[in-house]
């Protein structure tokens, strides 16, 4: 069901009401909000009678501001264009599933391959990455629009426009010159991933053996209070944990892991946090934003795919002479032949981390991070965007109340999104 569907359903048991309000007087995102609570108020009878959990799960979804804080869809386009403003076939994402689920703001994350960097071409691919959002902004008809600033958020939230912000998964591009990050901020850029599956001139990384830096590098120590300068929010996702404790010596900000969760259900998984780096997250003021990936929330789908992965990197060495898209899916085949399919993770599994972050720091330091269009194992119940509703009836079905489901939802990020701005203005006019 559409938003528009979803209003005018609404309307129909309030005409008279309705009949009053022209759209001039109320904005698109508040006649949403008021259609959803007239809709509760109509079919709740005025007793203790408990209310319908799926319909309450949709009103906070219709109206809240519901930011994830990872979605690859720019990568997804890259290799498979196609219009997101309307349904498409295959993918996580699109414009109408988004207005579904409640979906406002997906972070566009803007990924390049480790390997490229050896390359010299990660900030060529991360140009093609930008351009390729703002061609999905130029074509959507109004539907999306760049975000980069809180402000823009609320006021296209307001506005019901979906806001594009956009994050760069992997430091790679800044090339070793700290005036990229100035360039890739004035691009649109609000948070950067310092590194991903390999080492890189930044940062180590949580899957790279070869920690090279034994955490950051001696130019990744200047990075991390540059971005803190420009407003750049630091994401410490695929970090080595060495790394994360030093970027929090650093940092003068919150930061945000912008899509990781909680090492407690994957023991020895370094790309997940531990116990004591929520802790010290949250002691900084940041926000976890939890993976919906089945590999994250679920240790026996974690185990088969870390296995698969591990066997995978050998089968494309050795079969050098295929295209490595061609040997992937042809060792996928044989590897899904002996082994059966990846175990696949539910929506308690997901919750089950929220839950985990929720009674080690409280619910101001948690957050969405789903790796939609990245991830190709997702629970039962969150298969792509429009499923928010139902993660939300979880939340409410676990006792959160709608106070803390909008924190979760968007509200801690975008805290943290505000005292990175707010320092940074705050260095711009004392230079």
């Amino acid at each position: 069901m559409t938003e528009m569907d979803f209003l005018r359903g609404n309307m129909v048991t309030m005409p008279a009401l309705f009949k009053q309000l022209s759209p001039e007087s109320m904005s698109y995102r508040t006649a949403i909000l008021l259609s959803s609570i007239l809709a509760l108020g109509a079919c709740q009878p005025a007793s203790d009678t408990p209310p319908d959990l799926a319909e309450e799960a949709r009103r906070i979804a219709q109206g809240s501001i519901i930011i994830d804080g990872h979605v690859d869809l720019p990568y997804r386009l890259e290799s498979k264009p196609e219009d997101v403003s309307v349904r498409t076939e295959g993918g996580h994402f699109d414009y109408p599933r988004a207005r579904e689920g409640g979906l406002d703001v997906p972070f566009m994350s803007i990924y390049t391959p480790a390997a490229l960097e050896a390359e010299g071409k990660s900030y060529a691919k991360a140009e093609e990455l930008i351009e390729i959002v703002r061609k999905v902004v130029d074509d959507s008809d109004g539907k999306f629009a760049i975000a980069t600033s809180p402000g823009d958020v609320r006021q296209q939230f307001e506005d019901g426009i979906i806001s594009l912000p956009m994050g760069m998964e992997n430091g790679a591009p800044i090339d070793g010159d700290l005036a990229n990050l100035q360039y890739f901020f004035d691009r649109g850029i609000r948070y950067i991933t310092l590194t991903h599956s390999l080492s890189n001139h930044i940062s180590d990384s949580s899957f790279d053996e070869n920690k090279q830096w034994g955490g950051l590098s001696e130019f990744g120590a200047q990075v991390v209070p540059e971005m803190n300068r420009l407003g750049i929010m630091v994401d410490i996702s695929h970090v080595s944990d060495e790394a994360f404790w030093q970027v929090l010596d650093l940092t003068a900000v919150p930061v945000i892991a912008s899509h990781s969760s909680a090492r407690h259900f994957t023991p020895g998984w370094e790309r997940n946090m531990g116990d004591e780096m929520i802790k010290g997250l949250a002691e900084n003021g940041g926000v976890i934003m939890i993976n919906f990936g089945s590999a994250f929330v679920n240790e026996a789908a974690n185990e088969y795919l870390s296995a698969r992965w591990a066997e995978a990197l050998g089968y494309v060495g050795e079969h050098s002479d295929l295209p490595p898209a061609t040997a992937i899916k042809e060792f996928n085949a044989k590897w899904e032949a002996e082994h059966g399919p990846a175990p696949t993770a539910s929506l308690d599994d997901v919750l089950d981390h929220f839950d985990h972050v929720v009674s080690l720091v409280g619910v101001d330091h948690v957050g969405i991070g789903s790796d939609y269009d990245g991830v190709t194992e997702l629970p039962e119940g969150l298969e792509d965007v429009s499923t928010f509703p139902d993660l939300i009836e979880g939340l409410l079905r676990r006792g959160y109340s709608e106070a803390d489901i909008r924190k979760i939802l968007g509200e801690n990020l975008l805290r943290v999104w505000d005292a990175v701005e707010a320092y940074a203005a705050t260095k711009s006019t004392s230079t």
